[in-house]
């Protein structure tokens, strides 16, 4: 097999199987990875450039609980809270259990578990560009470095207008952020998640200076908020778009087989009629305006395209590119895309299971 690299970017490739009830399949196994195109040209500001991928292993199904949101910026919309509230409650008082969700036991930085595997080795004085990739099946993750700051760069393979230094990483499934880390505070250091039980059960990496041999250390950071806005320009505006697609999303509680059923627009996806929801016209511009009437965040990802980031929870923004985005609990989020790629494109939740299970939708050129 061979292909054409287009355009530079750093990708996430991985299997497209949808296991549903098997955690033996699909992207709960190891089949992920990091592929990164190298532009034709680059600054090369940086003296080290190394790349992480998160991943946990070992996955089991347990009934579902309340998601952590609170790191992500924006309020919530009272109608949505309100309808996605009112469900739920419905199917409790009606005798249905809180639907699957799945956890895991074993959690690893490229493949390896906190404490194994070799440290990154790094001098005072470097800047490092750490490119990294959330290949979970499921999980939001988080990731600090005590001590030291990471500047931006680069959100999943596109440079951004603005960057900002923040003190912690967070990544939906399937996200990436390149960011550089100026390696000026010496000693032995663990790169982690800022959750405590998924760090102590392996998801970080030992960062060790050179000529230190200490204990690694870890400090937990400042609740801080993550906002994808910070990363545009002051005062950018998106430029109009030809049509706006209006997107729903709602679950309902246990209704597959005691699986949350997702659906888009009142309709869950179907893998056996692969009926197109959307129909969209090549070189038009388009908004794709999304309401979460949940409380879980969502991964929200559109194959074989780019889009920009328009409106993030109320909040007007324009310039930064991306191919996931997460959309929190009762938030709303627009993006817009242009269609460039004919053929049929699909739409989804990068929650493993919550697009076997309805949250898919596809797109046809006509």
């Amino acid at each position: 097999m061979h292909f054409t690299p287009r355009p530079a970017g750093f990708r996430f490739y991985h299997t497209h199987l949808t296991p549903r009830d098997n955690l033996n399949l699909g992207q709960y196994t190891g089949q992920v990875g990091p592929v990164f195109i190298e532009p034709r040209q680059t600054p090369g500001a940086y003296d080290q450039e190394i790349f992480l991928t998160l991943k946990e292993f070992a996955p089991v199904f347990s009934r579902g609980g309340d998601m952590a949101m609170a790191f992500l910026a924006g309020e919530e919309i009272a109608s949505l809270k309100s309808a996605g509230e009112s469900a739920m409650k419905a199917s409790l008082a009606a005798g249905a259990p809180r639907g699957y969700e799945v956890g895991y036991s074993l959690f690893s930085i490229n493949g390896r578990m906190l404490g194994h595997g070799e440290p990154i080795r790094v001098k005072q004085g470097q800047r490092v560009l750490l490119h990294v990739l959330n290949g979970s099946a499921t999980e939001i993750r988080s990731l600090a470095l005590p001590d030291h700051r990471f500047k931006i760069v680069a959100l999943d393979g596109n440079p951004v207008p603005n960057p900002v230094e923040v003190q912690v990483l967070w990544l939906g499934t399937a996200e990436r952020i390149s960011a550089i880390v100026e390696m000026n505070h010496p000693g032995v250091w663990i790169l982690g998640d800022t959750s405590d039980d998924d760090r102590q059960h392996g998801m970080g990496i030992i960062v060790e200076y050179a000529n230190k041999r200490d204990t690694p250390k870890w400090i937990k950071p400042p609740k801080s908020k993550w906002d994808y806005t910070q990363f545009a320009l002051p005062n950018a505006t998106a430029q109009t778009p030809d049509e706006t697609i209006e997107m729903t999303f709602a679950k309902h509680n246990a209704a597959d087989n005691g699986f949350n059923l997702w659906t888009i627009n009142d309709t869950p996806f179907s893998m056996e009629k692969m009926q197109p929801m959307f129909s969209i016209h090549e070189g038009k511009k388009y908004r794709l305006r999304m309401r979460n009437e949940s409380d879980d965040i969502h991964p929200v990802h559109l194959h074989r395209h780019s889009f920009e980031l328009t409106k993030i929870a109320g909040k007007n923004t324009a310039g930064i590119i991306k191919d996931v985005v997460m959309l929190g609990g009762y938030q709303e989020i627009e993006v817009d895309f242009t269609a460039d790629d004919p053929g049929l494109t699909l739409f989804h939740c990068h929650q493993q299971v919550h697009m076997d299970f309805g949250f898919m939708a596809l797109f046809n050129y006509v």
